[in-house]
C-alpha cells in the first residue's frame, strides 16, 4: 500500500472554522487562512476544506475564501460545499483546488460524479459519504447529516467508484467530534469493498485512533479537526509516533 496519509479538515461556517459533535452544537475554532498555514508548515499530507452549509442554505463553496487559503499553501488542496454542476468544480478549481468533493449532490444526482470525472479526471473528484447506524446498518446520510437516505453504505460507496470517483471520504456520523476513535468497522468495510483509496474521517481523539485504523482497516488516509485546530495533537508529534509504531507514511 502507498503511504498513508495525515489530512487536517476545515469545516467552514460563516467564513470560519467550526466544529461540533455528531454534525451539531458546533464552535468557532479559528480562522480558516491561519489555519491553514500552520497545517502547511506542520508537514500534514493534504488540506480539506468543507463549506458545511453551502448545500442546506443553496449557495456554492467560498471561493474568495477557497483562493485565500490556496495561496498560503503548498499542499494538495481538496474543496467541497455545494457543488452540483461542472461549472461550479471549474470555479473552485481556479481558485486554488486541486480537488473537489461532493456529497449530497451525488446522492441526489449520481451522474455528477460522472461528468466531473470526464471532464476533470478521475484524480479530481472525491465522494464525501456521511454515514450513520441505523437499526445495525450502515446507511448514507446528507444534508449535514440532517436527511437519512436508503441508500446503504457500502453500495453506495461501490457505485460511485464505478460512476468514476478517485476517492472516498468516509465520515461516520455516530463517531464525528465524539474523540472515542474511527469507526474501524464501516471504514474497514467500504475499503475492503472498494478499489480506490479511503479517507477515515470521524472520532479522532488520540494518536493510538490513527495507529488503529491505519492496523485495522484498509483506509489510505485518515482525517481529523479539532484536535488539530486546538493543538491537542500536532502533525509532526503524530507522524513521529507512528513512524515508531512501524506504520509507513510520509514524512
Amino acid at each position: 500500500m502507498l503511504k498513508r496519509r495525515l489530512i487536517p479538515c476545515l469545516d467552514i461556517k460563516d467564513g470560519r472554522t467550526v466544529k461540533g459533535v455528531n454534525f451539531i452544537n458546533l464552535i468557532d475554532a479559528g480562522d480558516p487562512v491561519e489555519l491553514a498555514k500552520s497545517y502547511g508548515k506542520q508537514g500534514a499530507d493534504e488540506l480539506v476544506f468543507l463549506d458545511i452549509t453551502a448545500t442546506i442554505e443553496n449557495r456554492k463553496a467560498l471561493a474568495d475564501l477557497v483562493e485565500r487559503i490556496a495561496a498560503e499553501i503548498n499542499i494538495p488542496f481538496t474543496v467541497g460545499g455545494g457543488i452540483d454542476n461542472v461549472n461550479d468544480v471549474s470555479i473552485l478549481l481556479n481558485a486554488g483546488a486541486d480537488k473537489v468533493t461532493v456529497n449530497s449532490s451525488a446522492v441526489r444526482r449520481p451522474e455528477l460524479i460522472s461528468e466531473i470525472a470526464g471532464q476533470f479526471g478521475s484524480q479530481c473528484i472525491v465522494v464525501a459519504i456521511d454515514t450513520k447506524l441505523v437499526n445495525d446498518e450502515w446507511i448514507v446520510v446528507v444534508d449535514g447529516g440532517r436527511t437519512t437516505t436508503e441508500l446503504k453504505t457500502i453500495n453506495w460507496a461501490r457505485r460511485v467508484e464505478e460512476l468514476g470517483a478517485g476517492e472516498i471520504m468516509l465520515t461516520s456520523m455516530n463517531n464525528d467530534g465524539t474523540k472515542s476513535g474511527f469507526s474501524l468497522e464501516i471504514t474497514g468495510e467500504v475499503s475492503s469493498n472498494v478499489n480506490i483509496p479511503v479517507i477515515a474521517s470521524g472520532g479522532a481523539g488520540s494518536m493510538e485512533h490513527f495507529r488503529e485504523v491505519f492496523c485495522n482497516t484498509g483506509c489510505s488516509a485518515a482525517l481529523a479537526a479539532s484536535i488539530f485546530h486546538f493543538g491537542e495533537i500536532t502533525i509532526p508529534e503524530l507522524k513521529r509516533y507512528l513512524i515508531n509504531e512501524k506504520i509507513s507514511i510520509r514524512y
